[in-house]
């Protein structure tokens, strides 16, 4: 379907592509994948020739005659309706359709409609139907005017254009980041039945892992191609350094041992033709190389030194909205502790930012109560704040605002390096950083605050797959709240131990997991806003204690529970550390030229770390299953 070959690519002076090549089966639906800034989205505008070839012009080939799909903008604002501009995608049957209307000579008529026939064009206004429901708009939506859509539900329809036009090639950068979570999990199944080939740009690791075929890197200006999903790329990745990492050393040792025998012998003359061959041996040795690692700066979010007591939060028959007669929610009943990793979940314009803009203070209550401590602070991101950076100002402009007075320069510049902004990047102004260096600055401002709630409002639209592993760390170190709202799978499962859905103007407490919440949406039909009741999990209230009483019992569980989470936790990092003691002394056993005592003070060490990580398992299991345990009862 299509071919790569030996591309060679730069912007102004920076190379992107040397010597590049990948061939991409028909059928393939493959993940490209790569850290942001290295070329992901300039090699789709190579494939769709949107930029001027490089001086190969077969460097990259499709198949004659394979028609290419992609979304090049959002839909503009007019008086068509949604669904007519996703039909109009279809160009040959667009066309066909307005030729039948005009079309006199009988033969042309019969051959016009042969072939919308062939192509199913009667069916076509339920296919376009099917796949914008499936993106989130609803039955009404048809056949409202685009003008009456935000630009990003534009964009939505855009990409159910494509997606019904139905390409040889489809072509697909960052789809996700316009969609929710539900419109994510729907477009994995669909490019799953896809049945031609997709090339999709992502940085959402579980769409990944679950709709590819094959995963293409784009690594040290070069490509590579392996079968099956992103998890089983890294692991190939992994398995190759290791390789390399071998060869290497054997190659060191063959190296050094050449080297002496030159050394000793190279004017003794009766070895003086058998050392100039080893000197010849040693000048043909290629050194093996291996790819560093590119590292990723680590996300911190310290947390204020000060122990709050719970709740942090309480929502008591809260309405919430934007004034009067815009009330989204009404009824919320919730409650925020210490410790809770929230993920709230629910459709596009259900209110799921109206609840944090809420809670961070941003929207004031229309009605019921709040109830925080007077010592917290929240901290808040969302998208919209990407508008509030000052354009004009530098990255180091920011950071100095949010720093004391007086604060020496070089201690600005240190709390810009721990964000990752280098010493140049220091004084670039805001509107020539990336999407991802906006999000890393807003982050790194908000953390500053040593907030003790962290509110994140898709934070990893601009995130490469790489920052968000970081960011899944730093929140799982974080010693606070975390109430999260994402379409990133993965970060949200790797973080969050509960959910909040936001529905039909309710937020309530979720009682599945988001494998739950996920099969549930997939089921329902979503153009109808409807969930089968056989399929919805209520969170009820025990029939004899009220609210306050059921918070009561609920706290003081985790308090008497508590001892129970800290012997887990310590056993974990004992855990960590001797696993991590155990890797060294392997790697210090696979040294040449060790003496036998050195080996078996080795081995002793071994056997005691070994011993060391079954206990801290055992430990660790026994307090886990023990806290669950006590908070079940």
């Amino acid at each position: 379907m299509l071919k790569i070959s030996d591309l060679d690519y730069r912007v102004e002076a920076r190379p992107l592509f040397e010597g590049a090549s990948a061939q991409i089966a028909a059928g393939w639906k493959v993940g490209l994948v790569g850290r942001n800034g290295t070329g992901k989205s300039t090699l789709l505008r190579l494939i769709r020739e949107d930029v001027e070839h490089p001086s190969k012009q077969s460097a990259i080939k499709l198949n004659q005659g394979a028609r290419l799909g992609w979304v090049a903008q959002e839909v503009a604002p007019g008086d068509e309706t949604v669904l007519e501009v996703v039909l109009a995608a279809d160009h040959e049957r667009h066309a066909l359709m307005q030729e039948a209307d005009t079309a006199t000579d009988p033969d042309r008529i019969a051959e016009i409609h042969t072939r919308l026939v062939d192509i199913d064009a009667w069916s076509a206004e339920a296919r376009a139907a099917e796949v914008l429901m499936g993106l989130g708009f609803t039955h009404q939506d048809l056949s409202r005017a685009t003008r009456e859509f935000s630009g990003g539900w534009r964009m939505r329809a855009a990409i159910a254009g494509v997606l019904f036009s139905q390409p040889d090639l489809l072509l697909l950068d960052e789809p996700t980041n316009y969609l929710d979570l539900e419109g994510a999990a729907w477009l994995e199944g669909y490019l799953k039945k896809y049945p031609h080939t997709v090339i999709i740009v992502s940085h959402d690791r579980e769409l990944l892992n679950r709709c590819v075929t094959h995963t293409m890197a784009l690594e040290h200006r070069k490509l590579s191609i392996v079968p099956g999903g992103y998890d089983a790329w890294l692991k190939i990745r992994a398995e190759k350094v290791a390789q390399l990492e071998a060869q290497r050393k054997k190659q060191e040792a063959e190296r050094a041992h050449l080297q002496a025998f030159v050394d000793r012998f190279r004017y003794k003359e009766s070895k003086a033709r058998q050392a100039q061959s080893r000197v010849k041996m040693l000048e043909k040795m290629k050194d093996i190389s291996i790819p560093l690692a590119e590292r990723t700066v680590p996300f911190n979010f310290p947390s204020g030194e000060e122990k709050l007591a719970p709740p942090m939060l309480l929502l008591e028959d809260a309405v919430l909205g934007y004034g009067a007669g815009a009330d989204i929610l009404r009824n919320v009943d919730l409650r925020l502790d210490p410790d809770d990793r929230i993920a709230i979940v629910g459709t596009n314009g259900q209110g799921k930012t109206t609840l944090v803009k809420s809670i961070a203070e941003r929207l004031p209550l229309m009605a019921g109560r709040k109830k925080v401590p007077k010592a917290i602070r929240i901290g808040y991101f969302s998208q919209d704040q990407m508008d509030e950076l000052t354009a004009g100002e530098t990255v180091l402009d920011h950071v100095r605002r949010a720093l004391p007075l007086n604060t020496p320069v070089a201690r600005q510049r240190a709390v810009a390096a721990g964000m990752g902004f280098s010493h140049e990047k220091v004084e670039t102004k805001i509107e020539r950083l990336s999407g991802g260096e906006k999000v890393r600055l807003l982050l790194g401002l908000m953390a500053m605050e040593k907030p003790n709630v962290l509110i994140l409002d898709e934070p990893t639209s601009h995130l490469d797959i790489d920052s968000r592993e970081a960011l899944i760390y730093a929140l799982n170190d974080f010693r606070g709240a975390v109430l999260l709202i994402t379409h990133d799978v993965f970060l949200a499962e790797a973080t969050a131990d509960q959910l909040w859905l936001v529905k039909d103007g309710a937020a309530t407490p979720y009682a599945g997991d988001l494998s739950d919440y996920r099969k549930l949406v997939l089921q329902a039909d979503r153009g109808k806003g409807e969930t089968p009741k056989a399929k919805t999990v209520e969170v009820k209230p025990e029939p004899k204690l009220d609210k306050a009483e059921q918070r009561r019992l609920a706290s003081e569980k985790r308090k008497a529970a508590a001892p129970l989470k800290r012997k887990a936790e310590a056993a974990e990092k004992r855990l960590s550390k001797a696993t991590a003691d155990l890797s060294r002394i392997d790697e210090d056993l696979s040294q040449p030229g060790q003496s036998s005592d050195e080996i078996q003070a080795l081995m002793v060490k071994r056997g005691k770390l070994t011993d060391a990580i079954e206990q801290a398992e055992m430990d660790w299991m026994e307090a886990s299953e023990a806290y669950e345990a006590a908070l079940e009862d």
